[in-house]
């Protein structure tokens, strides 16, 4: 199957994104708004000083009032024309003010005691004033349904109003990892290799909308591997290793004896090529199971990731993640038949390709900002190509961020 339409049918075989449910501001992060986030109050609610300084009525000197505005403080008194009174950061403006004067810009003056502007030029009307609304007002549109809910969006939303958000819930994924010569410590010894997969795939899924409820080491063993696919109570199982058909991969004999449905079985991609994609029968209460089998070599593993699982868990949470795309550095070689996923580095606006780019090796993802889509027969330098971007721990599409080469 080719990439675009493996990918296709991992995002439509989610069906449509998990119910929506409250969730508090700290618990919401990470979780996908289920629907549009506006404004339950002007932002700000009030006209605030812009700066610690002096709140003043009219174009100066102006007469000192005792006292002063804190922020947090109650409605503050009127200020009469010619008068002016000490204000802080963030305080209510008091009726009357026209603008306000900073510490640095004025100062009491002898011998008549008034306060004087020393910076050139006058104060003009709405100087250093947050006016009430400058940023939104109380109905306004902030966010549209199918944003990630980030730390700056939790803050949004707090000073917006909210204690709850209405998202979708995250699906549940557990990661099963297939293979008897993983370890899990220590250096490769009589033939066993370090397990790369389980410190890595974790973030990438959670990065890509899931709750990884659990990973579990599963021998090489068919009716084990049954056992696990019929055990877990996840809404999605990840596996890696066991796609292709060696002598020790039962991934396709544990599924048909399960009952599953194959949806994508090998993808035309490289690396990463025997992958799968398969439903399985409903647990007691009626809720879908899918399983995403990934290769068992790490770079061949992150390409199923970003190309079944991703798509997969994206739908089900919800997001609307628009596609990214860079300017190719140099030539991007491409297979004669297949899409390639290659490891680039974003560097003034440009993918530039790295090495260590073979399906068992890791140095090249480990310095990558994401994995360029390179289509059969290659791209050209200067030329558009899409970048799966390696964001919050994990390769996933993603909004690009400060300095981003993403257009």
């Amino acid at each position: 199957m080719a990439w675009e339409q493996a990918r296709a049918v991992a995002r439509g075989s989610a069906g449509r994104p998990l119910p929506a449910v409250a969730r508090t501001l700290p618990e919401a992060l990470g979780h996908t708004l289920a629907e549009p986030l506006a404004a339950l109050t002007d932002l700000p609610p009030f006209d605030t000083s812009a700066m610690d300084g002096w709140a003043v009525a009219g174009p100066g000197p102006w007469q000192l009032r005792g006292g002063g505005i804190l922020a947090g403080g109650a409605q503050p008194e009127p200020l009469d024309h010619g008068t002016a009174v000490p204000i802080a950061t963030g305080a209510r403006l008091p009726p009357g003010a026209t603008a306000v004067l900073r510490y640095e810009h004025g100062g009491p003056t002898a011998p008549d005691g008034l306060l004087h502007r020393h910076a050139p030029g006058p104060v003009v009307r709405g100087r250093d004033v947050r006016p009430r609304g400058q940023e939104c007002r109380r109905g306004e549109p902030l966010l549209p349904a199918g944003t990630t809910v980030t730390p700056a969006v939790l803050g949004l939303a707090a000073a917006a109003g909210y204690d709850r958000l209405a998202v979708h819930r995250r699906p549940t994924v557990e990661l099963l990892l297939l293979g008897d010569e993983l370890l899990e410590a220590g250096l490769p010894r009589e033939g066993r290799v370090r397990d790369a997969l389980g410190p890595l795939l974790p973030p990438v899924l959670r990065s890509g909308g899931a709750d990884v409820t659990g990973v579990r080491r599963v021998a090489d063993d068919a009716g084990l591997l049954g056992e696990a696919l019929r055990d877990s109570p996840a809404d999605v199982l990840v596996t890696t290793g066991s796609t292709a058909a060696g002598p020790a991969d039962f991934l396709h004999r544990a599924l048909t004896e399960a009952g599953a449905r194959l949806l994508v079985d090998s993808v035309a991609v490289r690396p990463g090529h025997p992958m799968l994609l398969a439903e399985l029968p409903p647990t007691p209460d009626g809720r879908t199971r899918r399983l995403v089998g990934l290769p068992g070599n790490p770079l061949a593993a992150v390409a199923g990731a970003v190309t079944l699982a991703v798509p997969l868990l994206g739908r089900l949470s919800g997001r609307t993640d628009p596609p990214r795309h860079a300017t190719a550095a140099a030539d991007l070689p491409g297979h004669p038949h297949d899409t390639r996923l290659q490891p680039v580095a974003l560097v003034a606006g440009t993918a530039v390709p790295l090495a260590f780019d073979g399906p068992a090796m890791l140095r090249g993802l480990a310095v990558a900002d994401g994995l360029a889509v390179v289509p059969p027969g290659g791209v050209a330098a200067g030329a558009t190509v899409e970048v799966l971007h390696a964001a919050a721990g994990g390769l996933a599409p993603s909004s690009s961020g400060p300095g981003s080469a993403f257009a």
